[in-house]
């Protein structure tokens, strides 16, 4: 074994440690794949598209980030990052928003505003065409309450308020854990499941920065401000649901199951009091929006349809609608079991679970789009920049304080000497 090991030494060593003068650096090689990935997406999609203007910028922005990179001799660092935020947001959200170009959700949810002021609800009573249905829960309406507000100018673009929701939301996130480190940031608004949806107007971004402040508050123990950031994620679209048992289950492993309801009669009471008013006001109208639409049960198509495993199971097989719904409701199943079985005790974990939840979701759906991968991307990359290397503050258990006593000698004799 040791004549073997000699043997392989040499070449081992070869491969952990790059040759003299090569130095490996995967944000170098990162932003290379989203240079091509973006070209990808501006060539293949139709043309005059907001995705074709994405890519087209985008590849070039990625381009100028990669040489960036290249010449940096510091890894991950924030010029690059910078670069590529500025090239994959920041230049083709303004081009399309000059144009006028967006996203057709955009033009949903400031509908959705109009009809909410007018009606008291904001979906359409009978929707037959793919713009009359508004696919959210009532709270979406509001980024469309400043178009309403100020007409049909630059600042009041939903579109613009989807990024400063957004954005708000992660930022509140960093505050909330004392992390001051602000390149992290950039390289995830640089990342391309997220500049996307931001430049062309996605709805999806504030609700995932609303689950990350919710994790944040849950990290730093706050149930109670868990609970109403979940609730208000929860009030924009379903997709903030399965949120709330994941972090109701953090917080009873952590802090015991008084925590874990305080946080969900937050989030389930905001979540309902924002939605019961629409619900009562035309039930049916919600049901044919919120519900049939978004679960591909309703007679006109989802444009939000990707060759995932739930659109083939429907084109493929027969009663497929039925059994991609059956299937969604197994993998929940599952999903919830694991948190009654072993509940999560760190946030990363939390996050982690509900990436894996979500990923099911997304690919059993019948009326998914592969942009709805900015769920469980910054799920698995979010946590890891932040909380990982944020200590929680939640206080100690009485049983985590005695053996804390008894691993270290110096609290032990601190104890030991302190008054009874």
């Amino acid at each position: 074994m040791r004549t073997f090991h000699t043997f392989l030494s040499p070449w081992l060593s070869s491969v952990r440690q790059p040759p003299a003068g090569v130095h490996w650096r995967w944000d170098r090689l990162l932003l290379a794949v989203c240079a091509v990935a973006a070209l990808v997406v501006g060539l293949l999609s139709p043309a005059d598209t907001s995705q074709q203007a994405w890519g087209l910028s985008s590849a070039v922005g990625y381009g100028c980030a990669a040489w960036a990179a290249w010449k940096s001799p510091t890894a991950w660092s924030r010029t690059p990052a910078l670069i590529a935020a500025v090239g994959s947001l920041v230049v083709p959200l303004l081009y399309l928003t000059a144009i006028g170009k967006a996203q057709m959700e955009v033009g949903v949810v400031q509908q959705a505003a109009e009809r909410l002021f007018s009606s008291g609800t904001p979906y359409h009573p009978d929707p037959h065409a793919v713009k009359d249905f508004t696919p959210y829960l009532p709270g979406m309406a509001l980024f469309g309450i400043p178009r309403l507000l100020f007409g049909d100018v630059f600042f009041a673009s939903a579109r613009l308020w989807f990024l400063v929701g957004f954005f708000a939301s992660v930022v509140g996130a960093l505050r909330v854990l004392d992390d001051r480190r602000r390149t992290g940031l950039f390289w995830l608004a640089a990342c391309p499941v997220v500049a996307l949806p931001l430049a062309i107007g996605g709805v999806d971004p504030p609700v995932i920065g609303l689950i990350c402040l919710a994790l944040a508050f849950a990290h730093r123990g706050d149930a109670g401000c868990a609970g109403l950031v979940l609730g208000m994620a929860a009030a924009l679209k379903w997709t903030a649901w399965p949120a709330v048992p994941v972090v109701i289950a953090l917080l009873a492993a952590r802090q015991g199951k008084r925590a874990g309801l305080r946080c969900g009669a937050a989030a389930t009471g905001l979540a309902v009091l924002a939605t019961l008013p629409a619900v009562l006001v035309d039930p049916a109208a919600f049901f044919q929006n919120a519900l049939a639409y978004p679960l591909g049960l309703s007679a006109t198509a989802s444009t939000a349809q990707s060759p995932l495993l739930g659109h083939l199971i429907v084109a493929l097989v027969p009663h497929g609608k039925a059994v991609t719904v059956a299937l969604i409701a197994l993998s929940a199943a599952a999903v919830a079991a694991t948190l009654l079985l072993r509940p999560p005790r760190s946030a990363v974990a939390a996050a982690d679970r509900l990436a894996l939840g979500l990923a099911l979701a997304i690919a059993l759906c019948p009326a998914t789009r592969i942009g709805y991968a900015i769920y469980p991307v910054l799920l698995l990359a979010w946590p890891r920049l932040t909380l990982a290397t944020s200590r929680p503050q939640d206080k100690p258990t009485p049983d985590r304080r005695i053996l804390a006593v008894g691993l270290w000698p110096s609290r032990r004799k601190a104890e030991l000497r302190s008054p009874a």
